[in-house]
């Protein structure tokens, strides 16, 4: 299926992306992710397709809001039952849908005594009883714990992909976009990339599309020479050696991206790796995250890294102030244009 939508209030906004499957669109919060969902339900005034030109009522889409929009005042089947139609076997038709996303044993409850992914699964069912042809999630993770939230994503995301329901979710998580079957990235208001998740994970297009994919090391070099395979790239001074790429040329402006959890650190008297690029660097800040150490050094660059698996933080190579060299493979250095 082929969005193609186009507003111009409450914000100047225009879309045009393919859904596959379950697909995310990530962007950050103010981009107008929410109002493009809007429009597709005909809750805003827009143009496009597909069902341009319907009244809500008409168009044949599901739609869950970040709140969820559940009656406090409805049980969870009564709930359901809201955009069925009145008469025979609506309950029946209500406690089908409970069961396809296993809550049917909480029909009877009210949505206070649900918790949040309850009340996310109760909100699925009450847009699954409009028969849509197209499904709308509206930011799915912003109201689930961090304890579950991976179980439910993947329960909801099962569940969406039984059902060969096409699916637009927006969302600012990359996490969400990482399990899809096919993502697209806002920035500007405008998509500025889309693919498969390892196509924009392993090689984003621009510096903002590999900001919001979780590159913390962003910066700009010049391109110096093309040896062979390689090709060297000035970072104030620094070489770094990386794969050539066709587009790059001696003397031209290159951003560069590096991920935090790709950069390595020894002391700088061991020896290093022979293939890899070696970056002086001096500990400016070291701090636990989680079971991680977060670890900030300046040299020529600064640079921002994530030691997945440390040694013991009391190790005398990860403290402050310590000196030393940062292990980078030349596969792991990414370019977009500056």
């Amino acid at each position: 299926m082929q969005i193609d939508y186009r507003m111009e209030k409450p914000i100047i906004l225009e879309a045009s992306l393919e859904l596959r499957g379950f697909t995310v669109l990530l962007g950050l919060s103010g981009e107008g992710k929410s109002c493009l969902l809007r429009a597709i339900a005909g809750l805003l005034p827009a143009a496009g397709n597909p069902f341009g030109g319907l009244p809500p009522q008409r168009r044949p889409v599901g739609y869950l809001p970040q709140s969820y929009a559940l009656f406090p005042h409805l049980k969870a089947w009564e709930n359901v039952a809201f955009p069925l139609q009145r008469g025979w076997g609506r309950k029946e038709k209500a406690l089908e849908l409970l069961g396809m996303v296993g809550l049917r044993n909480v029909a009877d409850r009210y949505p206070d005594a649900l918790s949040g992914g309850e009340q996310q699964r109760v909100a699925l069912a009450r847009a699954l009883a409009r028969e849509p042809q197209l499904l709308l999630l509206d930011e799915p993770t912003s109201a689930l714990d961090a304890a579950t939230l991976d179980v439910l994503l993947a329960e909801l995301i099962g569940q969406v992909r039984r059902l060969g329901l096409p699916t637009l979710a927006v969302t600012h998580d990359p996490r969400l976009a990482a399990m899809a079957d096919r993502m697209a990235v806002m920035a500007g208001r405008r998509i500025v990339q889309e693919g498969t998740p390892q196509q924009v994970f392993r090689n984003p297009l621009s510096r903002d599309v590999a900001r919001l994919v979780g590159f913390r090391n962003l910066l700009t070099g010049i391109v110096r020479e093309r040896v062979g395979k390689w090709m060297w790239v000035d970072l104030n001074g620094l070489l770094l050696r990386a794969p050539v790429h066709d587009w790059l040329i001696p003397g031209m402006a290159v951003g560069v991206g590096i991920r935090s959890e790709e950069i390595n650190l020894v002391p700088a008297g061991a020896l290093p790796p022979e293939n890899s690029n070696v970056i002086p660097l001096e500990l400016t800040s070291v701090r636990e995250e989680g079971l991680a150490l977060r670890i900030l050094g300046r040299g020529a660059i600064e640079l921002n890294i994530l030691l997945q698996h440390p040694v013991t933080p009391e190790a005398s190579h990860l403290r402050p102030g310590a000196e030393v060299n940062g292990l980078v493979d030349p596969e792991r250095i990414h370019f977009f244009p500056p």
